[in-house]
């Protein structure tokens, strides 16, 4: 069997981007059972509850809904397990220093294969406040607007 390349990605946490000021990304590996990683080869995961944490010097990763696999049997997972997260010792612990100033949380962004191995991209991150997002709401529409306007002049110009 030919080993796969490139990247398939398998759920994202759009929500995240929205709610959460994002400071750094770690891409990191997940211990899982062999069902849960056939449930996720057929694109099947939800990161909308999901948050991760450091306990103990490891990181774990909490809350994520991966389906039970469909031609499972009895040795089936559950769905809403913690599953433990593969970060080098030192990416732990910077971290975990980050996450004990207070204010900052790790949230999943996304679930993906890398060269056939499940990865997850976990941030630091920080919650924005309402006006926050409305902010950045605005800005978004306003750079809409301004792209459209140079679009509907470039065309008139020709």
């Amino acid at each position: 069997m030919a080993k796969e390349r490139g990247e398939k990605i398998v759920a994202t946490n759009r929500r995240a981007r929205h709610d959460y000021l994002i400071e750094d990304t770690y891409e990191a590996g997940m211990v899982l059972s062999g069902t849960e990683v056939k449930s996720l080869r057929q694109g099947r995961a939800s990161l909308v509850d999901g948050y991760a944490f450091i306990d103990g010097g490891e990181a774990w990763l909490d809350a994520v809904h991966i389906p039970e696999y469909t031609e499972g049997t009895w040795n089936n997972h559950s769905p809403r397990r913690k599953r433990k997260l593969l970060l080098h010792k030192q990416q732990i612990v910077k971290i975990s220093h980050k996450t004990a100033q207070g204010g900052y949380t790790l949230v999943p962004l996304q679930i993906y294969f890398h060269d056939g191995r499940a990865k997850v991209e976990i941030a630091v991150a920080k919650g924005k406040r309402e006006f926050d997002k409305r902010q950045a709401l605005r800005e978004k529409t306003d750079k809409r607007e301004a792209e459209r306007a140079m679009r509907t002049r470039n065309r008139v110009g020709e």
